[in-house]
């Protein structure tokens, strides 16, 4: 969008109202402790326009022949979102609607009375929910549906950008929506070919029974209020036109004649990453913040906002370029909806639409994730405001699997969400421990009578609450995420800054193992130290010792803080006590019952088989104790192999991708791709699979489907699992590449763990090149088709290699 925009007097905002909004705005700006909210400079401008060429876009482009049903947001709305803000775009012609989340716009608190059984409340009102900020609706009348032709609506992923054209009596009319992280904005323009002009309404609503109230001068429409928990949020949208008439109808916007028109909301709340404050920041008033950034933006014309926007996304989104082969044309005539369809149906590989699945999770990350808090299970994208499970944290596989994808897929900085809201719920997970851990009918307490550290429940909202019951596993597994962090980024200030986690975490572990004797096969007795009472999600006895799961995880977990000590030279003498502590822990073994990897000290199956969680194979992946190489007893790997095969192949998407990054890790290239495909599989009527919007649905029964994120960030972990893994000082080039894929392809942009990035080319199964650019990683081990070769780099350095077997 290059268009000339014209300036108008009458059709912008005062320049009077602006100016006294924003020197309110600067008063807030020069306090410290600032939230994710915030008033802050104008943002740098580019020179040029950053805008790819419409070839260069349709490589990164889903799209579609129908608007989202007001109805159906969920499964058809398009997502956009400037990492905190997020919103479903139905493109309907007629009537624009966008449903408006903000990551921080939470319910609850602390929640730190328990029930009677020690655990959690786990409510709306107690615990909390994530909820909807706001809906903003964009009415055309006589731009029916059946009225009009040639409708195409477009997700560009490479620009950030959703887009909507249509015909209707010789004209051609078009409408893109962007979520803008430099001017903090969701932007929602309309232009036209052909002579025609746009007349309507803009109308904003709140969610919580709000009242909007519009200001005439501003041509502003806001509202504010405040939940019981005392967070407060805002609202505004403005709207402007180089020609026509733009003004205030009571409590909406409305314009008439206008050859273009830009809307411009923007919202939040005032919370802030601050525990010692209350996560609050008291000198944020929301809703005058919002007016004075939707003024600020409509000083602008859509092109600069537009041009501001993708120069601020492009380079994030190229950090990554992946081909997994050509599709043919036949496939490429359809649309997004109808490839995926088509795929199922007719079970012919679609290369280029699993790389744009791939994508699509690279672009959800970018746009949920930065500058606030992190993606729960739906990420910032909502149709209601009782999401399921609230939105919340899941601590047992969900936020972790969020994640995964961050570091491998080129979008490292994507991460800092999550460590930064781990850092700064650390203080009140601590206390909370420290004073509710051992309550006496908590089934989980430590029989020991000790408590150090920090734990949390199996369910975490924003203001350092739990929810549900407690998960002693929880700190081990959220630490084992932020440890891996630094193993790709080789960050030594990051490592600093999360060594308070690990630390709290190995404490609350030292004080909670228990001594046991084992006698192993030879009939040999030893003592181990193992997990107290637990329960290994989300099956099985509520009261087991030593399960899996909890063993694997404190084994990482001791392994990762001694190298931390090491690195940091800090707390040598204890991170030796906990090097002694890891060598005495207990690992499981094989049941003679079931030939399986135990899940629990127990020969016998005490849960589900198909269960939905694989928390024994967790040394498998993310863990890597357990390989298919000579550092794993034969029998271990049996045992784990079996297991996963009795587990099967049909489960909720983030289940599914799961067992393909285990099966990747197995080297079983057709299964790990398989579930892939199983995650392709088109949901109807609330089925597991991929909706027209590529969100991934799960089935809750009686034909009802959710939306949970995890896969569409999990899937994307497995493709690249599937052609590069790597653990400090090894990288293995295409592990387990399906004969999908085998033809010829390559990525770029990889990250590898030891602290480089990878490019890589191949063709009929074998590596043809590689190279390898350390981001501060030293020695590595490069491993392709039988051949294995030492790489050393200084920082900055890179090295290309081929002819591997």
């Amino acid at each position: 969008m290059d268009t000339q925009h014209t300036e108008s007097r009458d059709n912008h905002p005062s320049r009077r109202g602006f100016l006294a909004l924003a020197a309110t705005a600067g008063a807030a700006a020069a306090l410290g402790g600032l939230p994710a909210f915030t008033a802050s400079a104008a943002p740098q401008r580019p020179a040029s326009s950053p805008l790819l060429s419409a070839a260069a876009a349709a490589k990164n482009q889903l799209w579609w022949q129908a608007p989202a049903s007001p109805g159906s947001m969920i499964q058809q709305g398009l997502p956009v979102g400037n990492g905190r803000l997020g919103a479903l775009a139905s493109n309907a012609p007629s009537s624009e609607l966008l449903t408006i989340s903000d990551a921080t716009l939470w319910t609850g608190g602390l929640n730190d009375t328990l029930q009677s059984d020690g655990q959690f409340p786990y409510g709306r009102d107690d615990f909390g929910s994530l909820t909807l900020l706001a809906e903003l609706t964009v009415d055309i009348p006589g731009h029916d549906l059946g009225s009009i032709d040639n409708y195409r609506r477009t997700l560009d992923l490479a620009q950030g950008l959703v887009s909507a054209s249509y015909d209707l009596s010789g004209v051609t009319y078009q409408r893109q929506v962007f979520a803008s992280r430099p001017d903090d904005v969701i932007v929602l323009y309309f232009s036209q070919q052909g002579g025609g002009t746009y007349t309507g309404t803009v109308s904003l609503a709140g969610t919580h029974g709000e009242s909007t109230t519009a200001n005439g001068t501003e041509r502003c429409a806001s509202f504010g209020a405040s939940f019981g928990n005392g967070l407060k949020y805002g609202a505004a949208v403005t709207a402007y036109s180089g020609t026509g008439r733009v003004a205030v109808d009571g409590t909406s916007i409305s314009f008439r004649g206008c050859k273009d028109l830009t809307v411009v909301f923007s919202g939040g709340t005032d919370y802030a990453p601050d525990a010692a404050a209350g996560f609050r920041d008291p000198s944020v008033d929301p809703e005058r913040l919002a007016r004075t950034k939707v003024l600020n933006a409509a000083r602008h014309s859509a092109s600069t906002l537009l041009h501001t926007h993708v120069a601020d996304f492009r380079p994030l989104f190229e950090q990554l370029d992946i081909n997994l082969g050509t599709s043919s044309t036949a496939q490429r005539r359809l649309d997004t909806w109808q490839r995926v369809q088509a795929r199922y149906r007719d079970n012919v590989p679609d290369p280029e639409l699993e790389a744009a699945y791939l994508q699509f999770g690279r672009y959800l990350m970018i746009s949920g994730s930065r500058g606030s808090l992190p993606m729960g299970l739906q990420g910032p994208w909502l149709d209601s405001n009782d999401p399921d499970w609230m939105g919340d944290y899941h601590t047992d596989v969900n936020v972790q699997m969020n994640y995964w994808m961050a570091d491998r897929a080129g979008l490292s900085e994507c991460f800092d969400a999550f460590a930064d809201y781990c850092l700064e719920q650390l203080s009140s997970w601590t206390d909370v421990t420290r004073r509710l851990f051992n309550t006496p009918t908590n089934r989980y307490r430590n029989s020991s009578g000790k408590v150090a550290g920090w734990a949390v429940a199996f369910s975490t909202n924003p203001y350092g609450g739990s929810g549900w019951w407690w998960h002693p596993g929880a700190n081990a597994w959220l630490c084992q995420s932020l440890f891996e962090h630094y193993e790709f980024t080789q960050d030594r200030a990051y490592l600093e800054k999360i060594y308070p986690l690990l630390k709290g975490a190995v404490e609350f572990w030292e004080a909670r193992l228990v001594t046991t004797t084992v006698t192993d096969a030879s009939g040999a007795s030893r003592e181990v130290l193992i997990d107290d009472s637990d329960w290994s999600p989300e099956q099985g006895p509520q009261d087991a010792k030593g399960i899996t799961y909890a063993q694997e995880l404190v084994w990482n977990l001791f392994g990762n803080y001694h190298a931390a000590t090491q690195t940091l030279g800090r707390d040598s003498s204890y991170g030796a006590t906990v090097d002694g502590l890891r060598q005495r822990l207990y690992l499981p073994v094989v049941s003679p019952t079931t030939g399986w990897l135990e899940e629990w000290m127990s020969p016998d199956n005490l849960g589900e088989t198909t269960h939905r969680h694989l928390s024994p194979l967790i040394g498998l992946f993310p863990g890597d104790r357990i390989r298919p190489d000579d550092s794993t007893p034969k029998d271990i790997l049996a045992g784990a192999t079996a297991l996963l095969t009795a587990r099967g192949m049909n489960s909720y998407g983030w289940s599914n991708a799961w067992r393909s990054l285990c099966w990747s890790r197995l080297k079983n290239a057709e299964k790990a791709y398989q579930l892939v495909v199983n995650n392709l599989k088109p949901s109807v009527n609330g089925s597991n699979g991929t909706a027209p919007n590529l969100f991934d649905i799960m089935d809750m029964g009686q034909g009802r489907g959710i939306f949970q994120i995890d896969a569409n960030f999990g899937t994307p972990s497995a493709i690249i699992e599937m052609l590069v893994y790597s653990r400090p000082g090894h990288l293995e080039l295409l592990p387990a590449l399906p004969d999908a894929w085998a033809a010829a392809g390559s990525v770029s942009g990889v990250g590898v763990r030891g602290g480089f990035v990878a490019d890589l080319r191949w063709r009929n199964g074998k590596v043809a090149q590689v190279t390898l650019k350390s981001v501060g990683g030293r020695d590595t081990t490069v491993v392709a088709g039988g051949t294995s070769r030492k790489v050393s780099l200084e920082p900055g350095q890179s090295v290309t290699l081929g002819s591997f077997g």
